[in-house]
């Protein structure tokens, strides 16, 4: 599949703290690429530099061929491309379920309300949540809001999903509805980037497995690989607390 995003030598500090280093990793369109580690190892600034939610001090993120971080880039329009779901949801709490779908497809990507109605109750629909469409935040659980995040994201007509552990902030029966949503986005051929610390998720669902440890790529690889036959004493030790063995 051909190349979406190259990243090469991307390094980020925050004062003395060097929290990237020396990143290096390919994007191929339909890979679905879950990022583990330990919490501190980096994963959600790497997605952050991604997306330029953070400035990274050093190295390139190649978006087809094209360095996003050499200047001339225009943030909004790259990032209705490479779009992001947040572990807190980010939705607007007063506007309708709807309502947040249609915003962005509107002031972003100029499109009439019309068709970014239409737009939004296809992804809606998708996600299970086409009842709720007149429904406030405030009134739908938090895997429901995670759903409607999602729907919001695909309704942009993104190249690439980068997921910044969507589960995380949700109940633990919830965990599984958002999983399911994500699957099924999977299995469609849709290009993500997933921080989690769903080792199944990433067990079973993932092309590539990378796993991070201080702030470097410290294993990837196809997931049996990764989870079966580890090569770095961390990526071993970090499994199996993390798997039980």
């Amino acid at each position: 599949m051909s190349e979406i995003i190259k990243v090469e030598h991307l390094a980020k500090t925050f004062g003395t703290n060097e929290v990237l280093k020396d990143i290096d990793f390919t994007v191929h369109g339909g890979d679905v690429i879950s990022i583990i580690g330990a919490s501190g190892s980096g994963k959600s600034t790497l997605l952050r530099c991604i997306n330029m939610l953070e400035e990274a001090t050093s190295g390139r993120i190649l978006f087809h061929g094209q360095d996003v971080l050499s200047g001339g880039v225009d943030e909004d329009t790259y990032r209705t491309k490479v779009g992001m779901v947040f572990q807190s949801f980010n939705l607007f709490n007063n506007l309708s379920v709807i309502d947040n779908c249609m915003i962005g497809q509107v002031k972003v990507l100029k499109r009439d309300k019309e068709e970014a109605r239409k737009n939004a109750m296809e992804y809606l629909s998708k996600v299970g949540m086409s009842l709720y469409i007149n429904a406030k935040p405030r009134q739908l659980s938090g895997g429901q809001k995670q759903r409607v995040a999602i729907a919001r994201a695909l309704a942009m007509n993104p190249e690439v999903l980068l997921f910044d552990e969507p589960t995380s902030a949700l109940d633990p029966e919830m965990v599984g509805e958002v999983l399911d949503v994500m699957k099924v986005l999977a299995e469609s051929g849709m290009t993500m980037l997933v921080v989690t610390h769903e080792m199944a998720f990433a067990r079973d669902v993932s092309s590539r497995v990378i796993y991070m440890a201080d702030g470097r790529i410290e294993e990837e690889g196809p997931p049996h690989d990764i989870f079966s036959s580890p090569k770095s004493p961390k990526t071993k030790e970090f499994l199996s607390r993390f798997m039980g063995e």
